[in-house]
């Protein structure tokens, strides 16, 4: 556990911040901590509940699917596999390789969704084209992307500071990138990929400083811009207008058929569910019940008190991730801050919007829960998450010994 005071400050001159260095040594324990056994004991429960929710709520689809009921479960072992040997890959790479290579990453991501877009590369699903087949692993681009854009920004957020705080033109570049990874993304389409990282940029750019005004205006208009695509598409339209009445006769057998089934399940669920396997939803009443809305069928064998906890669990990771990302930022570690909180944001984000579509609060789109969802490339990007959570928590535990060893030798001469 690393501890600091709450009122260490970062400082501008050489000398104020060696003094708030050494003031991390003989911080009164208590004020803010990071707890890395916590943030484990989150992950791994969130592991574990999605595996048995997935495999509950899809077992029914793979036996009528792939004449084996065992299917994606497991798949879902295998994306489990490779998505933490990934994780360890990640976490034995040092935050400053990752904030050199952020350019060269975010090249990369416009690489993988122009690679989506080409007809007989990127694979068709449903009417969207979102994933690249690479034999026994499908991979989903703007997945990847979401993680590129938040090292980029945190990179440049430490580069240009000054400029993003003080000139239009250091807020314009990141939208300029920011719109260009939005169009990729809305070409696919993907809307729900583009409202997770458009929110998550948005939230590093407000964190990091960026002028009130500046901000609001961006924030209008990508409201305007939100409203201007629902208006020109006739199936986002559709969907708009199934959420503000599903149960209305000409949307409940057709666009609102979705989030009235996934209301059927909640309801079935009351306090404490039906129990786990006993679920009706996911007998082909519910489609997508394994991954967009594998949280209707986990509230409804588990009920409301099962998904509180969910939400609790989801909730302390996130405040650990943007303690994390404040203890970085007191310590003068302003990369992995903004890393960590763009996690966070991404994270939360996620878990908003998919249980606000869940439960009818917003419109309905895909987008996975993390952990829960069936989805390889969610998992694996998930678990790359986390072990960077973990590097950014082991880097600053380093750093916090160090400057501990030599306040300690400092005394003592």
């Amino acid at each position: 556990m690393i501890t600091l005071a709450k009122n260490t400050r970062p400082q501008k001159t050489a000398a104020k911040q060696e003094a708030s260095r050494g003031a991390l040594a003989v911080a009164a324990p208590g004020e803010l901590q990071v707890s890395a056994p916590l943030m484990a004991g989150c992950i791994v429960a969130l592991i574990l509940i999605g595996f048995v929710a997935m495999s509950s709520a899809s077992i029914e689809f793979a036996a009528y699917q792939y004449g084996n009921p065992f299917f994606h479960i497991t798949r879902y072992g295998f994306h489990l596999a490779v998505a933490l040997v990934g994780a360890l890959l990640v976490y034995k790479v040092p935050m400053n390789v990752w904030e050199r290579c952020s350019p060269l990453l975010l090249f990369a991501a416009f690489i993988l969704l122009m690679m989506v877009l080409i007809p007989g590369v990127g694979r068709e699903v449903n009417g969207s084209r979102r994933w690249l087949s690479l034999g026994v692993l499908t991979l989903q681009a703007s997945e990847l992307a979401k993680v590129c854009v938040i090292l980029y920004l945190a990179g440049y957020l430490v580069r240009r500071q000054q400029e993003l705080r003080a000139s239009w033109a250091g807020f314009v570049k990141p939208m300029v990138v920011l719109f260009l990874i939005t169009l990729l993304l809305m070409l696919e389409p993907d809307f729900g990929a583009t409202v997770v990282t458009v929110g998550t940029a948005f939230g590093m750019l407000f964190l990091a400083g960026v002028k009130l005004g500046q901000f609001l205006l961006v924030i209008l208009s990508s409201v305007m811009a939100l409203v201007l695509l629902i208006a020109t598409s006739p199936y986002r339209l559709q969907r708009w207008l199934a959420f503000s009445d599903p149960w209305a006769d000409e949307f409940k057998f057709g666009s609102g058929y979705q989030l009235t089934q996934s209301l059927i399940a909640f309801g079935r669920g009351e306090w404490f569910g039906v129990g786990l396997g006993n679920s009706i939803q996911k007998l082909f009443f519910l489609p997508e019940s394994h991954t967009d809305f594998v949280f209707a069928i986990y509230a409804e064998e588990f009920g409301a008190v099962g998904s509180l906890i969910l939400l609790a669990l989801f909730a302390c990771l996130i405040m650990q991730i943007l303690k994390l990302g404040r203890l970085a930022e007191q310590m003068l570690k302003p990369f992995h801050a903004y890393v960590a909180y763009g996690i966070a944001l991404m994270i939360s984000g996620q878990v908003f919007i998919n249980i606000g579509v869940n439960t009818g609060m917003l419109p309905t789109k895909g987008l996975t829960l993390p952990f829960l969802s069936y989805g390889g490339s969610s998992l694996i990007v998930c678990c790359a998450l986390m072990a960077m959570a973990f590097r950014i928590y082991s880097e600053l535990h380093q750093g916090a010994a160090t400057v501990s060893k030599k306040s300690n030798g400092g005394a003592k001469s």
